[in-house]
């Protein structure tokens, strides 16, 4: 494999031209993260937004020791609500669990919904079960966005505690709500949980059927996959 030209791609973040620095974060991809991060960190105060929001992503998937910091200034102090949002997911992609104070207070206290719904996928993916109590809440809200992300969380820490809540959700006229209802009851092995994706399986809508099927697989209840459920598990 041909490694990439550093000397390049820092020539190209310095371009004036927008679509290179996009193109040199892009070949940071393979890069290793202590020789990606300080290239990354040229870009992150880019005037160009969809610059800065892929700088920011980046930083969540070249970890080093500067990434958490840098991720926890721009969440909590940055002024446009699409790079604290950035900032949110990155947090979850770093997996560390350091990051559960700061996730939950901007989940509390950032008055956009994006930042909100960012975080609440974020602690979902730090598995916390601490989250359990502000996902639950979550699901009161009145953005449909956040309930669909706060029950993809419940799933993924496994709070078993929440299906009654989620089970409410199964006649959402929302299909996304249902399929996420369907891949979170996957992970979440209750009586009711099944009886629930058997009937999630004859949704009207495929991707939900589909996610209810495979559900059903993992949690040993379904014999005979779809060939579509085939392919995921493939």
């Amino acid at each position: 494999m041909i490694m990439p030209d550093l000397e390049k791609i820092a020539a190209q973040l310095e371009s004036s031209n927008s679509k290179d620095r996009l193109l040199a974060l892009t070949s940071l991809r393979e890069v290793d993260p202590e020789d990606a991060v300080p290239l990354i960190k040229k870009v992150l105060n880019d005037e160009i937004l969809p610059v800065r929001s892929m700088a920011v992503f980046a930083l969540g998937i070249k970890p080093t020791a500067e990434c958490f910091p840098l991720l926890i200034d721009l969440l909590a102090g940055d002024p446009d609500y699409g790079i604290r949002a950035d900032a949110a997911g990155a947090l979850g992609y770093l997996n560390d669990i350091r990051a559960f104070e700061h996730l939950t207070r901007a989940f509390y206290e950032d008055d956009n919904w994006l930042v909100r719904f960012s975080a609440a996928v974020s602690l979902g993916n730090l598995q916390d079960i601490r989250a359990k109590e502000l996902l639950m809440s979550a699901l009161d809200s009145d953005e449909v966005i956040l309930q669909q992300a706060a029950i993809a969380a419940l799933g993924e820490i496994k709070a078993v505690e929440a299906v009654e809540k989620i089970l409410t959700f199964a006649d959402s006229e929302d299909w996304l709500i249902r399929q996420r209802l369907a891949e979170a009851l996957g992970k979440l092995e209750t009586e009711k949980s099944i009886s629930a994706l058997k009937f999630l399986a004859k949704d009207a809508h495929p991707q939900v059927s589909e996610a209810a099927r495979l559900s059903l697989v993992v949690l040993g209840q379904d014999s005979y996959p779809s060939s579509v459920t085939l392919r995921v598990l493939k």
